[in-house]
């Protein structure tokens, strides 16, 4: 795991923390780890940072996705140590070692670009593997939606079997097998085997195109439910439409993704007037969350800070809440 995640030390997670006198911070009793290995670790979290942007570039993205792990890790270790929501129930693993990747891609072109999504893919799901056949939870934050790709290789070597997801996005990110890039994670990990149902909650007509669409709907392995229906024509509630969503996934174990272009008025890569809700989006991870099934959360597309120079200092904050909601769904299993 060495060559492939770096850790951090105990010192710097110390140097991010705003102490109080009296009062004990999430980050104090936060694990770190310094080889990798988790046989000593008792809880049930464990947090892997993905720094990068190439898969979205590679799918002729805005670059910024790299900034938002650091940002989130300083919200986290200041919230309060509770009982309830305690550092010892998670380990911070460290991030994958995307510096070489990100220097090699400064100045690639597209096909350049998409054979260093691949690289990216080899780096993560033996990560993914080993903290699943641990039988943790990995909570990947970071980069762009390419690494649902090895997200779900990694869950299907160490479950043995096709794993669930389901998604809450604008986009189906279910693009050709044209080369790798965050357009079509999902269809790499489909034609694999690694995925078997998707359900895609809250997908916006005008932003996917109409041969996806036609797939998507004519696969009963897939149950797409669009915003429109939901928010436009009113066919269905917020509540009825994630209920069904989980209940599509909640027959074998599944993988819980956000996407963050999937809230409104948020900067990602491709970010949107129009979506859902911050408290929409918790309640949902929290609903998630209470599934017995669910084997891992993944957060992407955020942005700190973007390539055109577009900052949203609250990305980290807004992390951390989506993380705690879904989190205290599994505890309140």
């Amino acid at each position: 795991m060495h060559s492939r995640v770096q850790f951090y030390k105990k010192e710097y997670i110390n140097s991010l923390i705003d102490y109080r006198e009296g009062e004990e911070k999430f980050g104090q009793t936060l694990q770190v780890s310094s080889d990798g290995d988790l046989s000593g670790f008792h809880g049930k979290f464990v947090i892997l940072g993905i720094a990068e942007d190439i898969g979205i570039r590679a799918n002729h993205g805005i670059a910024g996705a790299a900034s938002a792990f650091r940002s989130f890790i300083k919200s986290l270790v200041n919230i309060h140590n509770s009982r309830s929501f305690s550092g010892e129930q998670f380990l911070l693993l460290g991030r994958i070692r995307t510096g070489g990747l990100m220097e090699d891609s400064q100045n690639a072109d597209i096909e350049a670009l998409r054979e260093l999504t691949e690289k990216l893919d080899e780096m993560v799901f033996p990560v993914i593997q080993q903290i699943v056949k641990a039988g943790k939870i990995p909570i990947v934050i970071g980069g762009g939606h390419n690494n649902v790709f090895p997200i779900l290789k990694g869950c299907y070597l160490a479950c043995n079997e096709p794993i669930n997801t389901i998604n809450l996005d604008a986009h189906a990110d279910f693009r050709p097998t044209e080369g790798r890039h965050s357009g079509n994670g999902f269809r790499y990990a489909y034609n694999a085997g690694y995925l078997k149902k998707y359900a895609l909650l809250g997908l916006h007509h005008a932003y996917n195109n109409e041969q996806i669409l036609d797939e998507l709907i004519e696969n009963p392995d897939f149950l797409p439910i669009f915003f429109e229906d939901i928010f436009l024509r009113r066919n269905e509630s917020w509540e009825q439409a994630k209920r069904r969503a989980i209940d599509f996934v909640k027959t074998g174990r599944f993988g819980v993704e956000l996407d963050v272009d999937s809230l409104e008025n948020l900067l990602s890569s491709a970010w949107s007037s129009v979506g859902i809700t911050s408290d929409e989006s918790l309640n949902y991870l929290y609903n998630c969350g209470k599934e017995p099934q669910v084997c891992y959360l993944h957060i992407t597309e955020a942005v700190y800070k973007r390539s055109d120079g577009m900052e949203n200092v609250l990305i980290g904050k807004l992390i951390n809440y989506l993380v705690q909601a879904f989190c205290r769904g599994i505890q309140e299993q």
